[in-house]
């Protein structure tokens, strides 16, 4: 990301509501890019304009939010998707992490909620409606507790990328971890990326999930 105002897509099948948000986005400062009303528009649009955060709804006319998001990250890695639903039911919540969403908001959220929101998620934070990210955090839990079952060996990672994955569980940005640890920016953000790829996983959620696995969230 740079200094520049975050570039945002809304996804939304609710032509009334989707473009409300996308004008208050623009208003506060925000580069709204593109809109969209479906999966497939959706992954089309965010194909050739690439944004930094993407505004996702859970109900759209020809699939889920989940299903959005995931084809959206697969033609836009770097994006982040933030969903915005009506919805706070906890299969909605999961399918939509699962899928590759860092944050999650229902739509009751103010303005202002909204708007720190998206410019907290562009910087690479998880940004939860409040209850949320306790349900998501049991879910992980749960999922650590569960018997451990015959796999691939775990990876191995060095100590300094232990050191910053313990940091990112917590929900530090790559400027607050490198002033942390005396490193630049450029180099937390190596090391993350190192991670991303040794783990295999798509976000820092995910990677959260690994930390709390691995008793490194402490």
């Amino acid at each position: 990301m740079t200094d520049a105002a975050p570039m945002v897509m809304v996804v939304d099948d609710h032509p009334i509501w989707r473009d409300a948000v996308a004008r208050d986005l623009a208003d506060d400062g925000f580069d709204v890019v593109a809109t969209a009303d479906g999966v497939a528009s959706a992954a089309r649009r965010a194909a050739v304009v690439r944004p930094d955060v993407v505004l996702m709804d859970m109900r759209l006319g020809d699939g889920s939010g989940a299903q959005a998001t995931a084809e959206v990250l697969a033609v836009s890695p770097r994006s982040r998707v933030l969903v915005l639903s009506a919805s706070d039911e906890r299969d909605d919540v999961l399918q939509a992490v699962k899928a590759g969403a860092t944050g999650y908001l229902v739509k009751s959220a103010s303005r202002t909620e909204l708007a720190d929101a998206v410019r907290a998620t562009a910087e690479g934070r998880a940004v939860f409606t409040p209850g949320l990210a306790g349900l998501v955090l049991g879910e992980y839990r749960r999922i650590a507790q569960q018997p451990a079952q015959e796999g691939p060996a775990t990876p191995t990672l060095t100590e300094r990328e232990t050191e910053i994955l313990r940091y990112v569980a917590k929900g530090l940005t790559a400027k607050q971890i490198a002033a942390r640890l005396s490193l630049s920016h450029r180099t937390v953000e190596n090391h993350v990326q190192a991670t991303f790829r040794k783990l295999q996983v798509a976000n820092r959620v995910e990677l959260a999930r690994y930390a709390i696995e691995h008793g490194l969230d402490e």
